[in-house]
């Protein structure tokens, strides 16, 4: 019998060290993981810090992969990878090496201690929404029943994002 592989949206970013690097590297080890599929990745944005000051601006983008792995399975595999990268986790928003979040899972809704799927704040976040809409614009999302599009236009005016161009 075979196991159906879920579509599944992950965000990255990061704010130390060579941030480029970084998020290339993560989509490398998540591509290496057993049952795991890159099958898509967005531009990497070069976008503000939400929520906090005084830290240097992230570079992000979202990642659609193919999985045999559980929600929670994924989450473990993805936690190991950020530890392996050498992030350590000691305060809320802090600047960090590598983030790696589960934004959806197929149709999935998961709200538990460790993991709630849709992420909670994908609905507000430019930083996510823009290089998602890139992906896959017309994907519903599976609470709220409306398009990434429409969550991505709905979203105020404010932080800017750009694309991240190497530097030469």
């Amino acid at each position: 019998m075979t196991v159906k592989r879920a579509i599944v949206y992950i965000g990255v970013g990061s704010n130390l060290g060579d941030k480029l690097h970084n998020c290339r590297h993560s989509l490398q080890r998540i591509n290496q993981l057993p049952g795991c599929e890159v099958t898509a990745c967005s531009d990497i944005f070069k976008t503000e810090p939400e929520g906090v000051t005084g830290q240097d601006w992230y570079a992000n983008c979202v990642v659609e992969i193919k999985t045999r792995h559980t929600p929670f399975q994924l989450l473990k595999d993805l936690l190991a990878i950020e530890y392996d990268m050498g992030r350590i986790r000691t305060k809320r928003w802090e600047s960090r090496i590598i983030d790696l979040d589960i934004l959806l899972f197929a149709k999935a809704i998961i709200e538990s201690n460790d993991l709630t799927i849709p992420h909670p704040l994908l609905r507000k976040r430019r930083f996510v929404l823009e290089p998602l809409v890139q992906l896959a614009p017309d994907l519903i999302h599976p609470i709220l029943n409306v398009t990434i599009r429409q969550l991505f236009n709905e979203l105020p005016k404010g932080s800017s994002v750009e694309v991240l161009k190497e530097e030469t």
